[in-house]
C-alpha cells in the first residue's frame, strides 16, 4: 500500500495518518499487508505523526475490526458517529470514549508540534533530517512497525521513505515517488499487487482488498487485468459542486463507459496494481529465459545493477513472490536505500519502459496508457459503499491550478510518443479504446478551440458582422444548444443530482476551458519545445474542522488574487462587456451586408452569465475581489483586443 505526500504545509499530516489508519485497519490479513509512506518533502513533522499514529493504531486497529466499524479514518468516524443509541453496550461505550480521546490526544500533539517554530530537537531518530532540505538531502527510510511474527491479527508494516534529491538530478514529481515506492517494497516485502492512494484519499469499506482481488485473481479473465480502478468520492463536498471539481457525472459516465472498451484509465489513486505489469511485463509473458532462469543481463539493464532487486523482480515476474516468512523489510534498508538514490535509474528502463513512465504531470494516464498498449485490460471496482474517498479542492485557486497542471500533462502526451494515435498503430490499444483516450488527452487543446470561438464571437460584436444566421437558419444552432443541453441535464438527474450542480458544471467547464485548460496547453506546448521544464504544482489538502463546512458563508464563494490563471478569465469579461456596450450605444460600425444579431447577442449574455462570479469579482473586495492587479493586465489585453477589433472593422 503507497501513501504519497509532498509538502507537510499544503498536505498537513493530519490528513496523512488519516488515511495511514484507515489502510492499517483494511479487513485483510495484516502479514499480507504492507504500508509505505512516501515523504517528498522530508518533513521530521510528517515522520514523526507516523510514529505517534503507529501507537495510536495499536488501540484504533483492534477496536475498528472488533466493532466492525465501516469508517476507519478517525477524523471522519469520530465526526459522523454518535454514541447515543440505547442498545449499544456500555462496554462499547467506554471503548468509544477511550478511543475518541486519545484520537484528540493526538491530533492536538500534531497541531501543538505543528505550529511551534522548533517543533522538537532533531537527535535520536530524528538525526536524519538535520541538515536536509527539501530538494537536497539523502534517502531515508525508517521502519516504524515491523510485524515481526507475521500474525494475521497484528498490524501491517508500516515504513517512512523520503527518497534522495540533490539539485543536480530530475526527481520527476509524482512519477519518480511511486518508481522509488515499487523498487523498495520489491525489497522489503515484493507484494504481487499494489495499492496507490493519494495522502487524502481514506479507505471508506474495510473489505475493498478483497473487491479487488476477486477482479486481479479472477481465474477466467484476471491474468489480463494490470491494474483496477476505483472511483473517486470527495466527503463534506460543497453543496451542488459550485467549482466543478467533483466531477462525479465523468466517473459515471465517461469512466464507467470504458469499462465497457479495455477498460478505464488510471486516475492516479485508489488503484490496485499488478507488479508485474509496473514492470513492463506483457500479459502473455512469464519472462525472458535461458535454460530455465531469467537472463541476468537483460534483467540488470531493465531494473538497475543491485543484486538483491534484480532477484525479487525475477521472482515477481514469474509470479513466485517471496513468502512473508522470508522477508523482514528491517533487513533490507541498506539494499533499499540504495534503489532509492537519485542516479540507481541512469541507464535503466525506469521511467522510460517500466514503472512509472516520466516526461508528463498526468503520470498516471502516461502509464496507464502504456499499459494498454502492451494488451493489458483494466477494471472498474464499484462496491457498496464507495471504496475511498478524499477532499476536493476548497477553493477556485486550487481548482484552477489542479486542472491546469493535469491539462499540462495531457497536451504532453497527447503530441508526444506514447500518444493514443501511436499506441493504436503500434500498440495493442483498440480501436474505440482508442477514442476513449483521444477525449482525455484533447482535453487541453479543447482551451485553444474555445477561447479562439470567444474571440472571434466578440470581434463580430465590436465589428457588427456575423457568424450565424438570420432568421429561421438561427433555429438549427439554438435547437442544437437546446438538445445538448437537455440531454447533459437528464444525465445529471437520473444519477441524482441537482440542476443547480448541472449548471455549476456547465459553466465551470466555459471557465475552466478558457483559462485553466489553454494555460494547460500553453505550457505543455513550452516543456515539449525544450525551452522549460514546468513545475508540478501540488494541490492544497484542507483538514475540515467539523463536518459543516458546506453550511459555513464562505462556502462556495469565489475566492481571487494575484495568480495569472485569473487574468484570461478577467480579460474575456472585459472584452464582452466592452462588446455589449459597442452594440447598446450604437457604436458599430455600419455595413451593407448583414450585421450581428440576435444569434451573436444570445451567445455574449451566455458568455457573460458564465463569468458572472468574475463580475462579482470586479465589484468585490479582500479575497472575493478581482485584485487590482489582474484588473489592470486584463484591461490592457481588452483595450489591444478591441483597439485591433476597430482597427480592422474600419477598415
Amino acid at each position: 500500500m503507497f501513501v504519497t505526500t509532498a509538502d507537510p504545509v499544503l498536505e498537513p499530516p493530519i490528513i496523512t495518518i488519516n488515511t495511514v489508519l484507515s489502510l492499517l485497519a483494511l479487513d485483510y490479513p495484516a502479514n499480507k499487508l504492507a504500508c509505505y509512506v512516501s515523504d517528498d518533502g522530508c518533513s521530521p513533522l510528517t515522520f514523526y505523526a507516523l510514529v505517534e499514529a503507529s501507537k495510536f493504531a495499536k488501540f484504533w486497529v483492534p477496536f475498528c475490526k472488533k466493532y466492525n466499524v465501516q469508517v476507519r479514518a478517525p477524523f471522519r468516524y469520530f465526526s459522523n458517529v454518535a454514541i447515543s443509541k440505547s442498545e449499544e453496550s456500555l462496554e462499547f461505550k467506554q471503548e468509544w470514549l477511550q478511543m475518541k480521546d486519545m484520537y484528540h490526544n493526538l491530533s492536538q500533539n500534531l497541531e501543538e508540534v505543528t505550529s511551534k517554530t522548533i517543533p522538537f530537537q532533531l537527535d535520536g531518530e530524528y538525526a536524519v533530517f538535520s541538515n536536509t532540505e527539501q530538494r537536497n538531502h539523502p534517502t531515508i527510510i525508517k521502519v516504524i512497525f515491523e510485524n515481526m511474527d507475521g500474525l494475521s491479527d497484528q498490524l501491517p508494516h508500516l515504513i517512512y521513505i523520503s527518497r534522495e534529491k540533490r539539485p543536480q538530478y530530475p526527481h520527476n514529481y509524482k512519477a519518480g515517488a511511486m518508481n522509488v515506492l515499487t523498487r523498495v517494497s520489491g525489497l522489503m516485502t515484493n507484494a504481487p499487487f499494489m495499492l496507490n492512494v493519494d495522502c487524502d484519499m481514506f479507505v471508506n469499506n474495510p473489505k475493498i482488498v478483497q473487491h479487488a482481488m476477486c477482479i486481479l485473481m479472477d481465474s477466467k479473465s484476471g491474468k489480463e487485468v494490470a491494474f483496477v480502478q476505483c472511483f473517486q468520492q470527495f466527503y463534506d463536498g460543497i453543496k451542488d459542486d459550485p467549482f466543478g471539481n467533483q466531477w462525479v457525472a465523468v466517473f459515471e459516465y465517461i469512466v464507467r463507459g470504458m469499462a465497457g472498451l479495455q477498460g478505464p484509465f488510471y486516475c492516479g489513486t485508489n488503484t490496485f496494481h499488478r507488479r508485474k505489469a509496473i514492470y513492463g511485463v506483457y500479459p502473455d509473458e512469464t519472462g525472458s529465459r535461458r535454460n530455465g532462469k531469467l537472463e541476468e543481463k537483460i534483467l540488470i539493464q531493465q531494473f538497475g545493477s543491485l543484486e538483491e532487486f534484480v532477484k525479487s523482480a525475477a521472482h515477481a515476474m514469474e509470479g513466485s513472490a517471496y513468502s512473508a516468512n522470508d522477508i523482514t523489510p528491517s533487513s533490507f534498508i541498506e539494499a533499499a536505500i540504495q534503489v532509492a538514490d537519485c542516479g540507481y535509474e541512469d541507464g535503466t528502463w525506469w521511467g522510460k519502459q517500466m514503472g512509472w513512465l516520466y516526461g508528463s504531470l498526468t503520470e498516471d494516464v502516461l502509464t496507464g496508457l502504456s499499459m494498454k498498449r502492451r494488451g493489458w485490460r483494466s477494471e472498474c471496482c464499484t462496491p457498496d459503499p464507495i471504496a475511498f474517498t478524499g477532499c476536493a479542492p476548497g477553493g477556485l485557486l486550487s481548482t484552477m491550478l489542479q486542472q491546469k497542471r493535469w491539462f499540462t500533462g495531457h497536451t504532453v502526451i497527447f503530441f508526444g510518443k506514447h500518444s493514443p494515435l501511436m499506441c493504436m498503430l503500434f500498440g495493442k490499444i483498440q480501436f474505440r479504446a482508442g477514442l476513449s483516450y483521444f477525449w482525455v488527452s484533447t482535453l487541453s487543446l479543447r482551451g485553444v478551440f474555445l477561447v479562439c470561438y470567444i474571440a472571434l464571437l466578440a470581434y463580430c460584436m465590436i465589428t457588427n458582422t456575423n457568424i450565424f444566421p438570420k432568421g429561421l437558419g438561427l433555429w438549427i444552432p439554438i435547437t442544437l444548444f437546446v438538445i445538448y443541453n437537455v440531454y447533459t441535464l437528464l444525465e445529471y438527474v437520473k444519477i441524482g443530482l441537482s440542476m443547480r450542480q448541472w449548471w455549476n458544471n456547465q459553466r465551470m467547464c466555459i471557465v475552466r476551458t478558457t483559462t485553466a485548460s489553454f494555460l494547460g496547453f500553453l505550457n505543455g506546448m513550452v516543456q515539449l519545445s525544450g525551452l522549460s521544464d514546468i513545475a508540478f504544482d501540488i494541490t492544497e489538502k484542507e483538514y475540515p474542522t467539523s463536518s459543516a463546512d458546506e453550511n459555513s458563508t464562505d462556502a462556495g464563494r469565489f475566492t481571487f488574487n494575484e495568480s495569472p490563471v485569473f487574468v484570461i478569465g478577467t480579460t474575456i469579461l472585459l472584452v464582452y462587456l466592452t462588446a455589449i456596450l459597442i452594440k447598446f450605444w450604437g457604436l458599430q460600425p455600419t455595413h451593407s451586408g448583414n450585421g450581428s444579431g440576435l444569434g451573436e447577442f444570445i451567445c455574449s449574455t451566455y458568455v457573460v452569465v458564465c463569468f458572472w462570479p468574475y463580475l462579482k469579482g470586479l465589484f468585490a473586495r479582500g479575497n472575493y475581489g478581482i485584485p487590482l492587479s489582474i484588473m489592470c493586465k486584463s484591461a490592457v489585453f481588452a483595450f489591444v483586443f478591441v483597439h485591433f477589433c476597430r482597427s480592422n472593422g474600419l477598415s
